[in-house]
């Protein structure tokens, strides 16, 4: 008998959400075979059977949250992958092992190392057998709630491509298809938080715990742009022209030494509001990027992040945040950074606003911006400067 335990499946993730088994105990199973797909505080990521034998037991079922480390499945009859000795518990006061699957971020599987992914679901069935996939095909068909087994499949081996999703989606729906928003409890009723609503609570209650908060307000005039819709791409720019004129304020603190580790790097985790919750994708090395290809990551991004296709690895270790919740509402906020990073940019709603002018008044467009930032290790000074970069990176008419 061998135990899998939960790997870690992102930089220290406590837990993930069981979301769907594709086996049953008693079922056979054979190496890089779709065991389970767990949802993490990040992304949806399928995890590969690491061994080739029979399901003893099922540690969790369905909706149960497991914490990383913990049993997962019993295999019997176990196989091991060609390059690991095959292990086996002999008996429960043996010291705890490292089995398969416990590098960071990816899973053994056979000879290769499986790299998690982000999509929006787990696998289903069809009659003969199970549905091939890929994962951005997963995820469009769970957002437009399409059984993939219905879909008939066009692709080498049987797989599902995206034409063929499109396809069915053109017979099956003569007019728009609204799109699918997760069921709300009922009033009066509990109802747990899940995912990256569970990750925004446990981050929010390590931010209020750690860090002295301040914010500075001001405002953008950008009356004078030439691109008049060109919001999230400038906003990005003008983030860096920030960093670079105080870098204080792109990169980390650490409390317990006592010490900051500022970076060159500037890798902008963007703030995405969904169905499931806000997704905080990364943006990196925007330091070398021009404007043009700055538009061209951002859309880039957003379609990954509304298709749930976004890496885990592509949401962590960042060195600031931008938060563009004026594309909804609100004029200022204080917005709040995670640890360890010591800023964030909160950008607001347009406003066209009356301001003074030689010889009289005019009615300019202006973006408000709110920036926060850690006081135990960035100073008012340093904040104010960064804030002043910006607005005068943003000023400019493109």
């Amino acid at each position: 008998m061998t135990t899998f335990n939960l790997p870690d499946l992102g930089e220290g993730l406590p837990e993930a959400e069981i979301v769907a088994w594709h086996v049953a105990e008693g079922e056979s199973i054979k190496t890089d075979d779709l065991l389970v797909s767990v949802e993490t505080a990040k992304a949806v990521v399928e995890v590969p059977s690491p061994y080739t034998g029979v399901i003893a037991r099922l540690h969790a079922k369905a909706g149960d949250i497991v914490a990383t480390g913990a049993p997962l499945v019993d295999f019997s009859d176990q196989k091991a992958p060609a390059d690991e000795p095959a292990k086996t518990n002999k008996s429960d006061d043996e010291a705890p092992r490292s089995d398969a699957g416990s590098v960071v971020g990816s899973v053994m599987s056979g000879d290769d190392v499986v790299q998690e992914q982000a999509i929006a679901g787990g696998r289903r069935r069809r009659a003969q057998g199970r549905v091939k996939a890929a994962p951005a095909v997963r995820a469009e068909a769970k957002r437009h709630g399409i059984d993939l087994s219905a879909v008939t499949p066009s692709g080498k081996n049987g797989q599902v491509t995206p034409a063929d999703l499109e396809r069915f989606q053109k017979l099956t729906a003569p007019a728009a298809r609204p799109k699918a928003r997760p069921q709300a409890a009922l009033p009066g009723q509990n109802e747990p938080l899940r995912g990256p609503r569970r990750a925004m609570a446990q981050s929010m209650t390590r931010s209020r715990d750690e860090i002295a908060l301040c914010t500075l307000f001001d405002d953008a005039d950008i009356d004078e742009w030439l691109n008049k819709r060109d919001f999230t791409p400038r906003l990005l720019r003008a983030t860096v022209a920030g960093c670079v004129a105080e870098p204080a304020l792109n990169g980390f603190y650490d409390p317990d030494s006592m010490s900051r580790q500022l970076e060159s790097r500037v890798d902008v985790a963007m703030a995405v509001d969904t169905d499931d919750g806000l997704i905080v994708p990364v943006i990196r090395n925007l330091e070398r990027l021009g404007l043009d290809e700055i538009r061209a990551a951002v859309a880039d991004i957003k379609e990954a992040t509304v298709r749930r296709t976004v890496a885990p690895a592509d949401m962590v270790n960042y060195t600031i945040t931008l938060s563009n919740f004026g594309m909804l509402a609100g004029r200022y906020a204080t917005p709040i950074m995670v640890p360890p990073t010591v800023a964030i940019v909160g950008s607001g709603k347009l406003q066209h606003d009356v301001v003074a002018v030689m010889g009289g008044i005019e009615v300019h467009r202006r973006i408000p911006l709110s920036l926060s930032f850690d006081h135990r290790c960035v100073t008012g000074g340093e904040a104010a400067r960064f804030l002043a970069a910006m607005i005068e990176d943003l000023e400019k008419p493109q």
